[in-house]
């Protein structure tokens, strides 16, 4: 799985934490099957990033201004939930303060330097953060896989139209299950 990559987004304490500023239940559900796909992901060599929603601690944010505070530098809100490992000397952990994870990152040039084509993609919140990350990733020219039962929003409708459209434009949507399938047999290559 040398050109596959396993991207988690955002699921930080604020958003997976029932005391998080923006906590939906159905982050909290989606944590062990995340968490899964993780420790499977690892025993197939799959690179492995996080993205950390995190804005500056006391300085404007565009994104800010339009939302309740959340994900604040020094505040541990913007912390990976601690269910999921990281792994320091291995994993990536690439802080974004936009939607997209390619947004003002060195997310493209960290997919480059290690030759990836492949990115399965989990995590929260299925109509900002994950479509954005998945349209920017369809428009670089990777494969976005988004595992249907490793994301969610606070609204299932909502989940769902989303998964539908990247299904039919962006890429490909897959279960947990189907991915260990396609992992096992080496299919994602």
């Amino acid at each position: 799985m040398n050109n596959t990559a396993l991207v988690i987004v955002d699921m930080v304490k604020d958003f997976t934490d029932p005391e998080g500023l923006v906590f939906y239940p159905q982050n909290r559900e989606i944590l062990p099957r995340i968490k899964h796909v993780l420790e499977e992901c690892r025993k197939h060599g799959v690179l492995i990033i996080f993205l950390q929603h995190s804005y500056r601690k006391d300085k404007y944010d565009k994104n800010l201004a339009n939302m309740r505070p959340n994900c604040i530098e020094g505040t541990g809100g913007d912390a990976v939930d601690p269910m999921l490992e990281v792994d320091a000397a291995r994993d990536y952990v690439i802080k974004k303060r936009r939607y997209s994870g390619f947004v003002g990152t060195d997310l493209d040039m960290v997919l480059r330097e290690n030759g990836i084509k492949n990115l399965i993609i989990t995590g929260t919140k299925t109509n900002c953060c994950i479509r954005a990350t998945v349209t920017d990733a369809y428009n670089l020219d990777y494969i976005p896989i988004v595992v249907s039962d490793c994301v969610a929003t606070n609204d299932e409708t909502v989940n769902q139209v989303h998964l539908s459209d990247i299904k039919k434009y962006l890429g490909k949507v897959v279960t947990s299950r189907e991915l260990f399938d396609y992992l096992e047999k080496g299919e994602l290559d």
